[in-house]
């Protein structure tokens, strides 16, 4: 679920050591003030620390020393603003402990390291991306020839490579083909907010698309899905100076998947994903999700929310009688965009900008994730990139401001994300970031959750051995 590129603060102003409490460090992408970011009822002092918290206030995973804490107000007021706690999202788990390495340790250039070694080659990734686009461009160009149900579909790249996050090869793709339907009628099916049951509403100007209901006048998901990849395996069979197949269908998966042959170089998957793009409003379960006030403003948040509604061919596993008629709701239009325009700041990470290592953060968390799954495959299945970006997303929430993700704290940031991640494991609660009801990390997975969490905890104790493994 994919785009990149980003902002930065504005090039005439020095990045401060430390911020005001509650304070964006520059303009939001509307060119307004960022908000006050809402302060903590209630005293923490108290409190007994989670286990997040007390090993990352431990000592320093990577031989370096840990961070003491200011004995004095004086001393509290140099600490960088990357160190200050901020309000959470509601649903959230609480936010890892104040104290962390120090940006400054033995361990901290190593982290930029292993995301230096992460970065795609510019040949590998033009050679990969221009299969895709040839491969792609073929089908919909197919598609739009042929009149049948899917003329009017237009293409979209989503995911991490269109993020501009991936890690280590240029080989996996997301592409959207995306169905627009004026208005529908969204029904949930249980009560995550995430999945739907669509009909249409009076009088639609889309009746080439009844042959798709079901009994009960439902859309149904499964009929749509399998009539799109009749339709492209036949076509894949005219594609002649690039060798594509469509993989077998993976049970639950919205997902068509070519496999294209780029020798000397690893294969290339493309997952092609039917998205059915709706003219009207996110639906109410979104409505206390996307909490951006803080981090790029309110006027952003309304300029979004104003994006209309998708929605992928995904079955509902909870259901007791699987159907194939049910669709869930799609943010990766609305990641991409985050992901692309990330600063507090309208210039973070342009080319006359200050850099921030938020995004560097995220490939060191995926691939963090993806290294543990390789290692333990089954006990790890349950969990994909997509949970790591979730925990992400919400640490950009909880440290809105662009001095919060200083490049030269790359260390500690990633420290203190990993440490959002860990405690969400250890109650079982993610809250998807559009969707706040809707759990992420089921507590029926807790005995997944719990082993997730004891090999982070081995590897930050131990300094991340398993980034060097593969180098």
């Amino acid at each position: 679920m994919d785009g990149a590129g980003g902002r930065k603060p504005q090039g005439g102003r020095r990045a401060r050591s430390a911020a005001p409490r509650g304070r964006g460090a520059g303009g939001s992408p509307s060119g307004t003030a960022t908000p006050r970011a809402p302060r903590r009822v209630g005293s923490t002092a108290r409190r007994r620390p989670s286990a997040a918290q007390s090993l990352l206030a431990g000592p320093a995973a990577s031989g370096g020393e840990e961070l003491p804490a200011p004995r004095s107000k004086a001393a509290a007021a140099r600490v960088p603003a990357a160190r200050r706690r901020t309000a959470l999202p509601d649903g959230a788990a609480s936010a890892p402990g104040a104290v962390l390495r120090s940006p400054s340790v033995a361990g901290a250039p190593r982290f930029r390291e292993v995301v230096s070694r992460l970065a795609l080659g510019r040949e590998d990734v033009s050679e990969a991306s221009g299969l895709v686009n040839r491969v792609v461009s073929h089908l919909t160009q197919a598609l739009h020839g042929n009149g049948g149900s899917f003329r009017s579909i237009n293409r979209q790249g989503s995911g991490s490579y269109y993020e501009h996050v991936k890690i280590s090869q240029p080989n996996e793709f997301d592409i959207m083909l995306i169905l627009v339907i004026e208005r529908l009628q969204l029904d949930e099916c249980d009560d995550t907010g995430a999945y739907y049951y669509l009909t249409f509403k009076r009088n639609p100007k889309e009746r080439y698309l009844f042959k798709f209901l079901d009994e009960e006048g439902k859309i149904s998901a499964l009929k749509m899905l399998q009539e799109l990849r009749e339709v492209i395996k036949q076509e894949v069979r005219n594609i002649r100076d690039v060798e594509v197949t469509v993989q077998r269908r993976k049970a639950g998966s919205p997902a068509i998947t070519l496999q294209i042959k780029n020798p000397p170089a690893a294969d290339i998957s493309v997952d092609i994903i039917l998205t059915l793009e709706v003219k009207q409003s996110w639906p109410p379960s979104t409505r206390d999700g996307f909490k951006i006030e803080s981090w790029l403003g309110r006027k952003v948040k309304r300029t979004y929310r104003k994006y209309p509604t998708y929605l992928v061919a995904k079955q509902n596993k909870e259901e007791k009688v699987l159907r194939g008629n049910t669709w869930r709701l799609s943010f990766s239009h609305m990641e991409k965009a985050l992901l692309n325009d990330h600063g507090s700041s309208k210039t973070c990470c342009e080319a006359d900008g200050l850099k921030c290592c938020r995004k560097s953060c995220l490939k060191l968390l995926k691939y963090l994730l993806e290294q543990l799954k390789m290692k333990y495959p089954k006990k790890l299945e349950k969990f994909c990139s997509y949970h790591v970006k979730t925990a992400f997303l919400h640490s950009c929430v909880i440290w809105p401001n662009d001095t919060d993700w200083q490049l030269g704290d790359l260390g500690y940031c990633f420290q203190k994300c990993l440490g959002y991640f860990l405690d969400c494991l250890q109650k079982s609660q993610l809250p998807h970031f559009f969707i706040p009801k809707y759990n992420l990390l089921s507590p029926e997975d807790k005995a997944s959750n719990n082993f997730l969490s004891r090999q982070i905890n081995s590897e930050l104790n131990n300094g991340f051995p398993i980034f060097q493994e593969r180098f």
